[in-house]
């Protein structure tokens, strides 16, 4: 990993070839977060945009879009463009667009009727994301698939402003982003569990990928007082609600004869949904997108995310055992 990898690469001739940014942030004052994710698929002739904000409310403001792209030069359509502004160190999000204000964000365990029944708000952002600790690169996959075959995170502060139908909210506080390049299938993992949260002192990344036959690849970090500490050992335990969204997790992340333990809960759940024909049918891939307030070795309380992927087999998410 050189800081020209913070640009875009070479497209692969992999019909799947994707390159995506991911962006997530929290500001504890205004009650604000969520996370913007804009992913190159050039091969297919379609990028695709997220963006996803929790309020303070409870409401969650969420749109997603597959603008049509010929390349891979920049990251950059459906409203939302990533700026380098000093490779490794600096960078800057914008998004203008329409997005749809969801009262209840479980509702988008049906996407259609969520987005086809909730009203519509303008969103404008723009967000200058600034290194808190230096980029931790692994990749997780393995011979079943490739998800991520080239991939970095790194902890960020985070500034800015982001107007709302109008209203206008001052944006100071953490976040994480990640950076992967590479063919990718949402199909290819059993299920994984990604867990972050960023402070001014400190800030982890664990992530779980499980197979079928009960193996798992597991990795991390933690950045404490602006060291990077790798990780090679996480363990994730998670209590559920009645939809099996996880509802609270214990992050516990060790190395050599150092251990942190971080606890969250989470405050909103978001259930996004990816489907691959499958013979006659459909593969079903459920991803949570849990806003997640954790609790620090230390006793200090700094914001992030869960992500729970999982298969659905016979209606069954197929990780309930982490």
């Amino acid at each position: 990993m050189t800081p020209d990898d913070d640009y875009t690469h070479d497209v692969t001739d992999e019909p799947n070839f994707n390159e995506s940014m991911y962006f997530q942030f929290y500001d504890g004052d205004a009650g604000l977060g969520g996370f913007l994710r804009l992913a190159n698929r050039p091969n297919e002739g379609h990028a695709e945009c997220t963006v996803c904000l929790y309020l303070p409310d409870g409401r969650v403001a969420f749109s997603y879009d597959r603008p049509t792209i010929t390349g891979n030069d920049r990251l950059s359509s459906g409203g939302l463009t990533i700026t380098v502004l000093e490779p490794m160190e600096s960078l800057e999000v914008t998004f203008e667009g329409e997005v749809n204000m969801l009262a209840d964000p479980h509702s988008l365990a049906d996407p259609k009727a969520a987005l086809s029944t909730s009203p519509t708000v303008g969103v404008t952002a723009r967000l200058t994301f600034s290194r808190v600790g230096p980029p931790y690169a692994e990749t997780f996959d393995d011979d079943g698939g490739s998800f991520a075959p080239n991939h970095y995170e790194q902890s960020m502060r985070v500034a800015g402003d982001v107007t709302i139908d109008g209203e206008s909210r001052t944006v100071a506080g953490y976040g994480l982003r990640d950076h992967s390049w590479g063919p990718r299938s949402w199909q290819a993992p059993w299920f994984y569990r990604w867990a972050h949260g960023t402070g001014g002192s400190v800030s982890f990344m664990a992530a779980y990928f499980g197979n079928p036959d009960g193996t798992s690849r597991r990795g991390g970090f933690v950045v404490d007082d602006g060291e990077l500490i790798r990780c090679d050992s996480v363990e994730i335990t998670t209590s559920r609600d009645e939809s099996d969204y996880q509802r609270n997790t214990v992050v516990t992340l060790s190395c050599a004869d150092r251990a942190w333990v971080f606890e969250g809960d989470v405050h909103s759940s978001v259930p996004l949904r990816n489907r691959k024909r499958d013979g006659d049918g459909w593969a079903i891939t459920r991803i949570v997108e849990g806003a997640t307030v954790w609790t620090t070795p230390r006793g200090e309380t700094i914001h992030g995310m869960t992500e729970y992927l999982d298969q659905i087999v016979d209606a069954v998410p197929v990780g309930l055992s982490v």
